[in-house]
């Protein structure tokens, strides 16, 4: 028996046969709340946080990012996904690293901070993104758990994570905005399946290994609605690894880009995957710590 043989896990997943729901027993906050946006946090497994940026702190990053998806040089790095059916550029990983602007954002106090608020210590960046939802041709986000991919496909012990979405673009109700189910984080929801190898190339495009059975969703939603992020540019979305959330496709004439920071806690790194895989690429989960300074 290996040393992963032998580990003790709290949230199974990928399994053979259904396994039902998981009361979550870590805590949601960690440490000591003070931002007034956050005092929900705990409950709803989310919070908005209204001009999180302002107008030219935005307009430098979206320039910035839209220099990246454009430069012809990047269509070959394996952190750039692209559409399958419009060729045109999904998402850019480890953008931290790639755009100097979103590097210096990184270690903002009003950044990071809200992050060490809720997780209770020192963070690090787990995974960076930018997602890019072009007017007409956008392709959403299936319903999903982060945690529940990050736990599986790369050995994070527990949802003691956070991602912050920073709106590039105003986020309108019909542009493919994030819907969250609030307070769903409070229960982790295992799903079914075999996990192939190199399973990221493909659920970066489009997932459909790591999503809960339609009427697991069905429960959730009916227990604790939908509630959509939306909001001008410049607005923040923390929400907790554990959250159901998802968005649809943008038929709409409105491009929608946001840009994604997940925080992981220094006391929470990487372990082997728990779905028995190899680990996925560090642009895609970090398992070099570097702390936020």
């Amino acid at each position: 028996m290996t040393l992963a043989d032998s580990r003790i896990d709290r949230y199974r997943t990928r399994t053979a046969v259904p396994v039902p729901p998981v009361d979550r027993e870590d805590p949601t906050v960690w440490g000591t709340v003070t931002s007034p946006e956050l005092e929900s946090f705990e409950d709803d497994g989310y919070a908005i946080i209204d001009e999180l940026l302002n107008p030219m702190e935005v307009a430098d990053i979206a320039t910035d990012i839209d220099r990246l998806a454009a430069d012809p040089g990047l269509r070959s790095d394996e952190r750039v996904i692209i559409e399958k059916t419009s060729n045109r550029v999904r998402s850019i990983f480890e953008v931290h690293k790639i755009s100097p602007v979103v590097a210096e954002l990184v270690r903002d106090d009003r950044i990071a901070g809200l992050a060490r608020q809720v997780l209770g210590s020192e963070v690090y960046i787990h995974q960076s993104r930018v997602n890019y939802m072009p007017g007409f041709q956008g392709a959403g986000f299936y319903w999903h758990s982060d945690f529940e991919t990050w736990h599986a496909e790369d050995g994070m012990p527990t949802p003691r994570a956070v991602s912050l979405s920073i709106a590039l673009t105003d986020n309108y109700p019909y542009n493919g905005s994030l819907m969250i189910l609030p307070g769903s984080h409070r229960r982790f929801m295992p799903c079914q399946g075999q996990t192939p190898d190199e399973h990221y190339r493909e659920s970066l495009r489009e997932q459909r290994i790591g999503v809960p059975a339609q009427e697991d969703l069905t429960q959730l939603a009916d227990k604790y609605g939908i509630a959509q992020f939306t909001g001008p540019r410049g607005s923040g979305l923390l929400f907790d690894s554990n959250i159901m959330h998802g968005s649809s496709n943008n038929i709409t004439p409105f491009p929608r880009s946001n840009l994604f920071l997940v925080f992981n806690s220094v006391e929470n790194t990487l372990v082997q995957p728990y779905a028995g895989t190899r680990p996925r690429p560090s642009y895609i989960a970090a398992r070099e710590v570097v702390p936020v300074r």
